[in-house]
C-alpha cells in the first residue's frame, strides 16, 4: 500500500483526470499527479492517500512528453484558475474531447462521438468577464483569486487569460482602497467592507463596466473612487455598487445602485446587439460563443415557421438567434433582471416574435405544457449541475422534434442523455466548443431526436 511521503520511480502517465491530473498506476491503484502529461515518465512524491483516490506531485521528469511548455503565468502554480498552460493548445483540445467522450460512455452509457472540437483563436485574453476576490497582504489590499481549495487570495495584477480593461479596473480599486483606508471583508470577522471587484468588457462595443462589491453602503470618497476607475479606464461606462450582506459564495446579490453611467453596458453577438446588467448571464469568450450558438441553431432545424422554447435562456441570446429562423420563440430564465434585459434586447433588435417569462425552469416548462405549447424544437443551457429530472420529464411530456443541449459540464451532460433516451430521444450528434482556454472547461452542444 502507498504512504504520504513514498518516492515512486518511473512512473508512467496515461491518461488524465477530468480535472487535467496526469493518472499512473502504480501496484494497481490509480495515482493522479498535479501537472503531468500523458506519455511521460515521472519519479513522484505521494502527498495523500485517501479511500478513493492517491494524490501525488511531480518531483524528477524522465521522460518528457512533446506537448509540454512553460507556463506563461508567473502565479499559475498556486492561483489555480488555470489547470492546463503546462501543455500545449493541441494536447489540450485532445484532452478535452477525450473527456467529454468518455463521459458520454462512463456516464451516459452512449456510443456518442463528436464531430470535431473547435479551438478558440485566442487563448490569452480573452474573458469578458472578471471576478477578482480581495483581501490584504502585507497591509496593502491585493486583488486576485482563490487558492485551490481554500479562500486564501492568491494576489494577481495581470491575469493573462483576462481582458487587460479588468485587470486596470481591479488596481483602480485597491489604489483608491489603500489611499481612502478602505479595508477588504473578513469572512472570519464579518468585518470590513469591499469584497469583490466584478468587471465586464464588451469585446465588440469597447464598453466596460466594473462592479464594487461591499459588505457596507457606507463607503468612503465614493467620487474618488469613480474618478480612480475611469482615469484607469476611458472604456468604462458604468460603475455599479453591489451591497452584499450575505454569506458564503454568492458572488452578487442584495442590492445594486449605479455610481456613475449607465445601468447596462452592450455588446454584440451573432449580429445582434445584448446589453448586459451586471447579474446577466453571457458567455465569457464572446467569438466562440458565436459559433456555439450558430450551431444551436442549425442542430433546432428551423425553416421559419417552428415555435422554440429555450430554457434557461438568461439576457436571450440563444432565444434572440432562434427567433430569426423560428415563427415562434419563447425563453424562460429564473433571474429576473436578466429577463428585463431579454426584453429589451428583443426590443432594441426589432425582434417581434421572441417573448420571455421569469420562472424556474422546471416551473416554467409545467405552466408551459399545460398551456398547451408544443414546440418544435427545445432548447437547454443549464448551469454545470445540469437538468432537474421533472425538467427532463415535461421536455418529453411536450414531445418536441428535436432537443438542443447546450452544456458546461460533461458529466451533468451525460447523465441527463440518459435519462432522455430513457424517454424515448437519441442522442443524434454532438460538437464540442472551447470557451475556456488553459482551463479544464468546454462547451457541448447535442442534437437529440425522437426515437
Amino acid at each position: 500500500m502507498l504512504q504520504k511521503n513514498d518516492i515512486v520511480t518511473g512512473a508512467l502517465i496515461e491518461g488524465y483526470t477530468s480535472e487535467g491530473m496526469g493518472v499512473a498506476r502504480v501496484d494497481g491503484q490509480a495515482v493522479f499527479v498535479h501537472g503531468a502529461l500523458r506519455g511521460e515518465r515521472c519519479d513522484i512524491k505521494i502527498l495523500k492517500v485517501g479511500k478513493k483516490a492517491v494524490y501525488a506531485k511531480i518531483e524528477n521528469i524522465t521522460e518528457r512528453s512533446m506537448h509540454r511548455t512553460e507556463p506563461v503565468c508567473p502565479v499559475y502554480r498556486t492561483c489555480g484558475g488555470c489547470a492546463l498552460m503546462h501543455m500545449d493548445y493541441e494536447e489540450e483540445l485532445a484532452f478535452k474531447k477525450e473527456r467529454i467522450e468518455s463521459a458520454f460512455r462512463r456516464i451516459g452509457g452512449l456510443e456518442l462521438t463528436l464531430d470535431r472540437i473547435t479551438g478558440s483563436d485566442n487563448c490569452l485574453g480573452y474573458r469578458n468577464k472578471a471576478i477578482y476576490n480581495v483581501s490584504t497582504v502585507g497591509g496593502r489590499t491585493v486583488t486576485g483569486f482563490y487558492r485551490p481549495r481554500s479562500h486564501d487570495v492568491v494576489p494577481v495584477e495581470r491575469c493573462l487569460i483576462q481582458a487587460g480593461f479588468s485587470d486596470r479596473a481591479a488596481a483602480a480599486v485597491r489604489r483608491w482602497m489603500d489611499e481612502n483606508g478602505v479595508t477588504p471583508y473578513d469572512e472570519n470577522t464579518c468585518s470590513g467592507s469591499v469584497r469583490r471587484v466584478f468587471c465586464r468588457y464588451g469585446f465588440k462595443t469597447g464598453e466596460g463596466q466594473v462592479t464594487v462589491v461591499s459588505a457596507s453602503s457606507e463607503l468612503t470618497n465614493i467620487r474618488g473612487l469613480v474618478d480612480e476607475i475611469r482615469s484607469a479606464c476611458p472604456e468604462t461606462v458604468s460603475i455599479v455598487l453591489n451591497v452584499n450582506k450575505t454569506t458564503g459564495n454568492t458572488v452578487l446579490a442584495g442590492d445594486f445602485s449605479v455610481l456613475w453611467g449607465r445601468e447596462q453596458i452592450t455588446d454584440e453577438l451573432c449580429g445582434l446587439k445584448f446589453a448586459l446588467s451586471p447579474r446577466s448571464f453571457y458567455q465569457i469568450n464572446r467569438d466562440q460563443a458565436e459559433r456555439l450558438y450558430d450551431k444551436a441553431v442549425e442542430y433546432a432545424g428551423l425553416s421559419g415557421s417552428e415555435t422554440v422554447l429555450d430554457l434557461y435562456c438568461g439576457t436571450g441570446t440563444i432565444t434572440l438567434c432562434m427567433a430569426r429562423k423560428a415563427g415562434r420563440a419563447v425563453g424562460a430564465e429564473i433571474v429576473a433582471a436578466a429577463i428585463s434585459d431579454a426584453r429589451f434586447n428583443a426590443a432594441g433588435n426589432g425582434v417581434s416574435n421572441a417573448e420571455f417569462i421569469c420562472a424556474d425552469a422546471s416551473q416554467a416548462a409545467e405552466s408551459l405544457k399545460k398551456q398547451g405549447l408544443q414546440p418544435n424544437s427545445v432548447v437547454v443551457d443549464p448551469p454545470r449541475k445540469g437538468l432537474d429530472s421533472s425538467v427532463i420529464r415535461t421536455i418529453a411530456e411536450m414531445g418536441p422534434d428535436r432537443i438542443v443541449y447546450v452544456s458546461c459540464d460533461p458529466a451533468t451532460l451525460s447523465r441527463d442523455l440518459a435519462l432522455f433516451a430513457g424517454l424515448g430521444y437519441k442522442a443524434l450528434r454532438a460538437e464540442a466548443f472551447d470557451l475556456f482556454p488553459r482551463t479544464c472547461h468546454v462547451e457541448t452542444v447535442v442534437l437529440m431526436t425522437k426515437k
